[in-house]
């Protein structure tokens, strides 16, 4: 492995072969031990892509379709810089299960100034290498928390967006929330898409994450993969209000702020109609829900009804990024919806 630059503080590794990034994904890791970039040459030297994995220690597809790429020994038609992060979150045990490391904080919410403990001082010099490499463009490789189809998310849409989200898969989202992810703070610079590229245990997001990467990586002109995408705008974001409770079951929990079914991750991309049973409230009511757009109003009881205790829609609403870990819906969100138009 190369040096670690003293501008950029972040380790590099240059042009590594088959043989030395390991047999597994896991050992790869562990080589590598830290939040590291590494340089892959293209057949053109004079353009780069950059790819980011790993933000999320829990979400191991776009790792995993970059250790698989290196190790058949393929080249990429320009340059590829990727970005590895939060490979310390990944190793906690049990593998691939930890958001975050024990005691840290959430890497892709510190993109911003900031730039405060470690995690901050990771995404500051992370972004001088960017800046420093200006790719072409930058996919940033995510799962989502629980059962769905792929999509793409972005800041700032436009036509670069819809065809990098294409290489990948056909659903695009528009968000104006900022939470300080990476594509927000790269939004203006070059174009960024977020890839969530399906469930964390699910074998075809591994998969789609591989051929979505090797498209991107191959490709004279990402231009000519141009594809058709459907594109939806600004969903709003529902978490859990400070202090408020949620737990998975078949039944109200006693005690619990929230309840949803164990399989509501089943309803991802689905369409929800407004008289079906989302899930149940508890003492709270609606005021442990915060429905935020992205001015950061509380839209909760434009969105949600309650029936003896039953949460529903007042319109029929696609749900998206729904989760089942309770850790995740706790600590940072529990889905995002969509109002159907």
């Amino acid at each position: 492995m190369n040096h670690t630059d003293s501008i950029s503080m972040i380790p590099r590794w240059e042009a590594p072969t088959p043989e030395e990034v390991g047999s597994t994904v896991e050992d790869f890791l562990v080589k590598l031990g830290e939040p590291t970039f590494l340089w892959l040459p293209g057949l053109d030297g004079t353009r780069t892509r950059a790819v980011s994995t790993l933000l999320h220690g829990n979400e191991p597809s776009g790792v995993r379709a970059l250790h698989r790429w290196i190790k058949e020994g393929q080249q990429p038609q320009v340059n590829l810089l990727c970005f590895i992060g939060s490979i310390g979150a990944a190793l906690t045990d049990p593998l691939f299960s930890h958001r975050c490391a024990p005691e840290g904080k959430d890497l892709n919410r510190c993109f911003r100034s900031p730039f405060e403990g470690r995690e901050g001082i990771v995404a500051q010099a992370m972004l001088h290498e960017l800046h420093r490499a200006q790719p072409e463009a930058l996919i940033d490789l995510h799962n989502t928390s629980g059962r769905s189809p792929a999509y793409g998310v972005t800041t700032l849409n436009g036509m670069m967006q819809e065809t990098l989200t294409g290489i990948f898969c056909d659903h695009l989202i528009v968000t104006d929330l900022r939470l300080g992810t990476l594509m927000e703070a790269t939004e203006q610079a070059w174009p960024t898409v977020t890839i969530e590229a399906g469930g964390a245990k699910d074998p075809k997001a591994d998969d789609l994450a591989y051929r979505g990467l090797t498209r991107y990586a191959h490709a004279m002109h990402l231009s000519d993969l141009s594809a058709p995408v459907t594109v939806a705008q600004h969903p709003i974001r529902v978490e859990l209000q400070k202090g408020a409770t949620v737990a998975y079951d078949h039944a109200p929990v006693p005690g619990a702020d929230l309840t949803l079914p164990p399989d509501v991750d089943g309803l991802n991309f689905g369409i929800l109609p407004s008289h079906k049973r989302l899930g149940w409230v508890g003492a709270w009511g609606l005021e442990a829900l915060w429905a935020k757009d992205g001015t950061g109003r509380n839209l909760n009881s434009n969105i949600f009804s309650v029936h003896h205790g039953e949460l529903r829609l007042l319109h029929p609403s696609r749900l998206m990024m729904v989760t089942t870990n309770q850790e995740i819906a706790q600590s940072d969100c529990l889905f995002y919806i969509l109002p159907d138009s």
